[in-house]
């Protein structure tokens, strides 16, 4: 039997190059079927599977709502290994601009790869000091062609986007998701927000008359209130998470913080603690 870590339990072949994680691409033809499937032989320059089929640390929902001059978003600080909740500081708001955030469901390395992507935009765009900057609805539309691209080469980057800040005195809300797909909204939610929280967005924006009529008070509010029903109701989120607000004042993202919750009704509720 061959021992070697790609081949496990199949006899030994002189097909396979003892140096290597994958079969000689010389010898595909003779290479046995079970070898091909193991180390993902068979594509392109003989070269093993490297696209995200699965993520494998993720982050849950993101949401967002506009106000009266400017947009709030949130995220909690939970990337899950699978369903382990694994990594508790993780910031999932990120400024990318001096009136822009991005926030980040999905694949974590996926998402740090578009980090590096926008903020080497950025940095080429402040070395041509030419006296313009790059917008909001600019890297709106950077990161959707990125995400498109991926998408069109079956290699999408696993991830769920929201993008918000402030272009000429007023909000920009857009999402992007891993097909390349965009859409603009007063309110967004990722991930299982989009069940749980949207419904508590699109309401509470409706009895206001419309976004116009919220204050920045009232929406962070409202995005805490989210953010406690997704804590009850999302086995991936958890009671810590970031406000981030994009006002023509520029953006303050906020430091951890949590809501007071109430569990004393679950003893009522057949099967619970048994």
């Amino acid at each position: 039997m061959d021992h070697f870590p790609t081949n496990w339990g199949n006899p030994r072949s002189e097909d396979v190059d003892s140096y290597n994680t994958y079969p000689v691409a010389s010898h595909s033809g003779t290479v046995p079927h079970s070898v091909r499937q193991i180390a993902g032989f068979g594509h392109a320059a003989g070269h093993p599977t490297s696209h995200t089929q699965q993520p494998v640390v993720t982050g849950t929902s993101v949401l967002g709502i506009k106000y009266n001059g400017g947009v709030m978003m949130a995220a909690d600080n939970l990337a899950s290994y699978g369903s382990l909740a694994r990594f508790r500081d993780v910031e999932r708001l990120h400024q990318v601009a001096d009136f822009t955030v991005l926030g980040a469901s999905g694949d974590m390395s996926d998402y740090q790869y578009v980090k590096h992507l926008l903020d080497s935009q950025m940095i080429k765009e402040y070395n041509a000091d030419d006296g313009h900057t790059l917008a909001t609805p600019n890297i709106y539309e950077y990161l959707w062609r990125v995400m498109y691209n991926r998408r069109s080469k079956m290699n999408p980057l696993w991830n769920t986007f929201v993008l918000g800040g402030v272009h000429k005195g007023e909000g920009f809300l857009g999402a992007i998701d891993l097909k390349g797909t965009p859409y603009q909204s007063p309110s967004i939610a990722t991930g299982f927000g989009s069940h749980l929280a949207q419904p508590i967005l699109r309401k509470e924006i409706e009895n206001r008359g419309g976004e116009e009529n919220i204050t920045e008070e009232d929406a962070a509010q409202i995005l805490k209130k989210c953010m406690k029903v997704l804590f009850y109701r999302d086995a991936r989120s958890m009671n810590k998470f970031q406000l981030a607000r994009i006002s023509a004042e520029g953006v303050k993202i906020s430091e951890p913080m949590s809501v007071e919750t109430e569990w004393a009704f679950a003893e009522k509720i057949r099967g619970y603690g048994a």
